[in-house]
């Protein structure tokens, strides 16, 4: 009896989420197809005629294709070598943890997930300015930087549950401690790279803050950034709008769908070492 009441409960619980996530998504796909005579009657309503013109003009106002360029060569590198340098680090960190050094950086890079953004906004701008870093390259620089101290936190915790057996097994065979991560570690390491790669992809792709106070040439604007257009001093043109949000989220909904196996595997696997 107790099971059939969690249950319904459970059940209960995850329509009213499914709905939260839904709805939203609903209203984006209907508005983005709507013309604005269309706007004024019943907002729950499908188009009447399902139009891409709002589409054809968001892609004209925003730049869109270079938008969508710049956040792809943002996203990608800043996956690649958040993958690679936060996982290294990581494995020198957890391997001698022992250590009141790398203790000492465990703790700091931890630390940092507890300071806002706010606060280091002004000096970081003033900062990449000088050195030249308020472009592309420097987003992706800042991001892999950022990410370090959440993703420090997850990879640790995997890492120290690999038996250290495997590594001496590899040393005895011949193999530096180069090849002992790379050959070894890294290899194992797939469930939770993949983990990170999803979770800092989208970061990086939706992220509006950082890029509005580094990036100062509209050209490298990515496509979060070039969504303020539609944001006038008194109104707002909601059909192109909403057509734009849903060509720049439609790609890591994409991503998203097809990786989501890899997230639970690496949550699951995670939880169970």
């Amino acid at each position: 009896m107790n099971r059939k009441k969690t249950s319904w409960l459970v059940t209960t619980l995850l329509i009213l989420g499914s709905l939260l996530i839904l709805f939203p998504l609903y209203l984006t796909i209907t508005i983005a197809f709507k013309t604005p005579t269309e706007m004024a009657g019943n907002l729950l309503a499908l188009p009447k005629s399902w139009s891409f013109d709002n589409f054809a003009q968001a892609i004209e106002m925003t730049n869109f294709f270079n938008a969508f360029k710049n956040s792809a060569f943002v996203t990608v590198f800043v996956v690649i070598f958040t993958v690679l340098t936060n996982s290294l680090v990581s494995y020198a960190i957890a391997r001698n943890l022992h250590k009141k050094f790398y203790k000492f950086l465990y703790f700091y890079f931890l630390s940092a997930m507890f300071i806002p953004f706010p606060i280091i906004m002004l000096p970081l701008v003033k900062q990449t300015s000088a050195w030249g870093m308020d472009n592309l390259v420097g987003l992706i620089i800042l991001y892999i930087v950022f990410n370090l101290s959440f993703n420090v936190f997850i990879y640790i915790g995997y890492i120290r549950a690999i038996p250290v057996e495997l590594e001496e097994a590899a040393i005895m065979d011949g193999a530096t401690t180069w090849g002992v991560f790379w050959k070894v570690i890294f290899p194992l390491l797939a469930p939770m790279n993949a983990t990170v790669a999803i979770i800092t992809s989208l970061g990086a792709w939706n992220d509006f803050m950082l890029p509005l106070v580094l990036l100062s040439d509209r050209e490298m604007a990515t496509l979060p950034l070039v969504q303020y257009i539609f944001q006038g001093q008194f109104s707002t043109d909601y059909n192109l709008a909403f057509a734009s949000y849903l060509m720049a989220l439609a790609p890591m909904i994409i991503v998203y769908i097809f990786a989501q196996k890899w997230i639970i595997s690496g949550v699951m696997k995670g939880s169970i070492k």
